[in-house]
Protein backbone atom coordinates (compact mmCIF):
# COMPACT_ATOMS: atom_id res chain seq x y z
CA UNK A 1 0.00 0.00 0.00
CA UNK A 2 1.42 3.36 -0.98
CA UNK A 3 1.54 6.38 1.29
CA UNK A 4 -1.36 8.71 0.78
CA UNK A 5 -2.63 12.02 2.16
CA UNK A 6 -6.17 13.27 1.61
CA UNK A 7 -8.17 16.22 2.89
CA UNK A 8 -11.93 16.39 3.15
CA UNK A 9 -14.53 18.33 5.09
CA UNK A 10 -16.31 16.10 7.60
CA UNK A 11 -19.29 17.83 9.25
CA UNK A 12 -17.92 21.15 7.93
CA UNK A 13 -14.58 20.54 9.69
CA UNK A 14 -11.43 20.20 7.56
CA UNK A 15 -10.14 16.67 8.16
CA UNK A 16 -6.78 15.27 7.08
CA UNK A 17 -6.30 11.57 6.41
CA UNK A 18 -2.80 10.11 6.15
CA UNK A 19 -2.09 6.46 5.40
CA UNK A 20 1.48 5.23 5.34
CA UNK A 21 2.72 1.67 5.08
CA UNK A 22 5.93 0.59 6.82
CA UNK A 23 7.69 -2.78 6.77
CA UNK A 24 6.07 -3.87 10.05
CA UNK A 25 2.99 -1.63 10.46
CA UNK A 26 0.49 0.57 8.72
CA UNK A 27 -0.03 4.08 10.11
CA UNK A 28 -3.41 5.76 9.68
CA UNK A 29 -3.86 9.30 10.97
CA UNK A 30 -7.19 11.11 11.05
CA UNK A 31 -6.97 14.65 12.36
CA UNK A 32 -9.13 17.73 12.55
CA UNK A 33 -6.71 19.40 14.95
CA UNK A 34 -3.45 19.30 12.97
CA UNK A 35 -1.81 16.87 15.37
CA UNK A 36 -1.44 13.11 15.79
CA UNK A 37 -3.72 12.83 18.81
CA UNK A 38 -4.40 9.57 20.63
CA UNK A 39 -2.44 6.66 19.08
CA UNK A 40 -3.72 3.11 19.40
CA UNK A 41 -2.22 -0.02 17.86
CA UNK A 42 -4.57 -2.71 16.60
CA UNK A 43 -3.23 -6.24 16.21
CA UNK A 44 -4.79 -9.41 14.88
CA UNK A 45 -2.78 -12.61 14.71
CA UNK A 46 -2.41 -13.95 11.18
CA UNK A 47 -3.92 -17.23 12.39
CA UNK A 48 -7.10 -15.50 13.62
CA UNK A 49 -9.88 -15.22 11.03
CA UNK A 50 -10.83 -11.75 9.86
CA UNK A 51 -14.50 -12.79 9.76
CA UNK A 52 -16.42 -15.59 11.44
CA UNK A 53 -17.04 -18.56 9.11
CA UNK A 54 -20.79 -17.77 8.92
CA UNK A 55 -20.26 -14.15 7.89
CA UNK A 56 -20.53 -13.20 4.23
CA UNK A 57 -18.90 -9.91 3.17
CA UNK A 58 -21.14 -7.50 1.24
CA UNK A 59 -18.53 -5.73 -0.91
CA UNK A 60 -21.15 -4.99 -3.58
CA UNK A 61 -22.94 -2.66 -1.13
CA UNK A 62 -21.20 0.77 -1.33
CA UNK A 63 -22.19 1.53 2.28
CA UNK A 64 -20.82 -1.75 3.66
CA UNK A 65 -18.24 -1.54 6.43
CA UNK A 66 -16.54 -4.80 7.48
CA UNK A 67 -17.18 -5.67 11.15
CA UNK A 68 -14.12 -5.81 13.43
CA UNK A 69 -13.03 -9.33 14.38
CA UNK A 70 -13.60 -10.41 18.00
CA UNK A 71 -9.92 -11.40 18.42
CA UNK A 72 -8.62 -7.87 17.75
CA UNK A 73 -6.18 -6.54 20.35
CA UNK A 74 -5.96 -2.79 21.03
CA UNK A 75 -2.91 -1.28 22.74
CA UNK A 76 -2.78 2.41 23.68
CA UNK A 77 0.56 3.87 22.54
CA UNK A 78 0.52 7.64 23.00
CA UNK A 79 -1.94 10.17 24.29
CA UNK A 80 -5.00 9.49 26.33
CA UNK A 81 -8.70 10.07 26.22
CA UNK A 82 -10.27 12.69 28.43
CA UNK A 83 -13.28 10.55 29.29
CA UNK A 84 -14.51 6.97 29.22
CA UNK A 85 -16.82 7.93 26.37
CA UNK A 86 -13.94 9.31 24.29
CA UNK A 87 -11.82 6.24 25.08
CA UNK A 88 -14.61 3.99 23.81
CA UNK A 89 -14.98 6.13 20.68
CA UNK A 90 -11.23 6.06 19.95
CA UNK A 91 -11.16 2.28 20.45
CA UNK A 92 -14.07 1.94 18.04
CA UNK A 93 -12.21 4.05 15.44
CA UNK A 94 -8.99 2.05 15.89
CA UNK A 95 -10.67 -1.34 15.57
CA UNK A 96 -12.76 -0.31 12.57
CA UNK A 97 -9.93 1.42 10.70
CA UNK A 98 -7.64 -1.59 11.27
CA UNK A 99 -10.36 -3.92 9.98
CA UNK A 100 -10.74 -1.84 6.82
CA UNK A 101 -6.95 -2.00 6.24
CA UNK A 102 -6.81 -5.77 6.89
CA UNK A 103 -9.80 -6.42 4.67
CA UNK A 104 -8.25 -4.45 1.79
CA UNK A 105 -5.00 -6.32 2.34
CA UNK A 106 -6.80 -9.68 2.16
CA UNK A 107 -8.72 -8.64 -0.98
CA UNK A 108 -5.82 -7.13 -2.90
CA UNK A 109 -2.80 -8.90 -1.31
CA UNK A 110 -1.22 -5.50 -0.74
CA UNK A 111 1.52 -6.30 1.75
CA UNK A 112 1.50 -10.05 2.31
CA UNK A 113 1.35 -10.60 6.07
CA UNK A 114 -1.27 -9.02 8.31
CA UNK A 115 0.49 -6.01 9.80
CA UNK A 116 -0.41 -4.18 12.97
CA UNK A 117 -2.26 -0.95 12.32
CA UNK A 118 -1.42 2.17 14.33
CA UNK A 119 -4.28 4.66 14.36
CA UNK A 120 -3.84 8.29 15.39
CA UNK A 121 -7.13 10.04 16.01
CA UNK A 122 -7.56 13.74 16.82
CA UNK A 123 -11.12 14.94 16.27
CA UNK A 124 -12.78 18.13 17.41
CA UNK A 125 -14.81 17.57 20.51
CA UNK A 126 -18.53 17.17 20.06
CA UNK A 127 -20.57 19.17 22.58
CA UNK A 128 -23.28 16.56 22.96
CA UNK A 129 -21.84 13.13 23.74
CA UNK A 130 -23.84 9.99 23.99
CA UNK A 131 -24.74 8.82 27.44
CA UNK A 132 -22.08 6.52 28.85
CA UNK A 133 -20.65 4.51 25.97
CA UNK A 134 -23.62 5.20 23.67
CA UNK A 135 -22.75 7.29 20.58
CA UNK A 136 -24.78 10.33 19.59
CA UNK A 137 -26.28 10.54 16.09
CA UNK A 138 -23.64 13.16 15.19
CA UNK A 139 -20.82 10.86 16.34
CA UNK A 140 -22.31 7.98 14.35
CA UNK A 141 -22.50 10.13 11.22
CA UNK A 142 -18.93 11.39 11.63
CA UNK A 143 -17.70 7.84 12.28
CA UNK A 144 -19.42 6.48 9.17
CA UNK A 145 -18.10 9.29 6.96
CA UNK A 146 -14.53 8.86 8.24
CA UNK A 147 -14.56 5.07 7.76
CA UNK A 148 -16.12 5.35 4.29
CA UNK A 149 -13.45 7.93 3.35
CA UNK A 150 -10.65 5.62 4.48
CA UNK A 151 -12.16 2.78 2.42
CA UNK A 152 -12.29 5.12 -0.59
CA UNK A 153 -8.67 6.22 -0.09
CA UNK A 154 -7.48 2.60 0.09
CA UNK A 155 -9.47 1.60 -3.02
CA UNK A 156 -8.09 4.58 -4.98
CA UNK A 157 -4.55 3.84 -3.77
CA UNK A 158 -4.84 0.24 -4.91
CA UNK A 159 -6.33 1.25 -8.29
CA UNK A 160 -3.37 3.52 -9.09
Amino acid sequence: MASFQYQKSVDNIPTTFIIQSFADRVLVLVTQLGKVGNKIQATLLSTAPLFSPEYEPKEHDPLWIPPPPPAIQLTPLLGSSTSEHQQTLHSLYASQIATVVWYANSQFALDGDRKSVVVGIALKRVDVEGSGCELSDGERGTFREIIMTIQKIIRETVAN
